[in-house]
């Protein structure tokens, strides 16, 4: 059974970008130097910020169901990519990232090879990391 997942958003004059999630106001902008006013993150650093996010989420869940006791995570989310794809220049690189690298600490009692175990578990059970690792089909048009 399918379940989705909604999200609108509002552009003005600027560059910054509001959505209203439940009780959370979220802006996604561009930094002062770059014409932005920095309400915000960027939508890159958003997007990456939001794969760490959902793999802290589902690390815990896989604990909770596993019994394991995780004190807590720090994971670092890096992403190359070409700005000349967005700005609009030629180049024969993609828009998106070429390269996503995830680092994690895991703050629990298990030996290394059980930590990398269970991290292969959580990212294979991560919906954010399955649409990163895997095409998947995206449909645009106006409203």
């Amino acid at each position: 059974m399918l379940k989705t997942v909604s999200v609108e958003s509002e552009m003005g004059e600027g560059f910054a970008v509001t959505t209203q999630l439940g009780d959370h106001q979220i802006f996604i902008d561009q930094p002062v130097n770059a014409k932005g006013s920095g309400l915000g993150p960027t939508p890159l650093q958003m997007l990456l910020f939001a794969v760490g996010g959902c793999i802290a989420t589902i690390a815990r869940i896989a604990a909770f169901q596993q019994k394991i006791v995780l004190r807590g995570m720090k994971i670092k989310v890096d992403g190359d990519y070409n700005p000349e794809a967005l700005m609009g220049k030629p180049t024969a690189d993609r828009a998106g990232f070429q390269q996503i690298r995830i680092s994690a600490e895991i703050d629990a009692d298990l030996n290394a090879e059980q930590k990398q175990r269970f991290l292969d578990e959580v990212c294979a059970r991560c919906p954010l990391h399955d649409n990163l690792l895997h095409g998947t089909v995206v449909n645009h048009q106006l409203a």
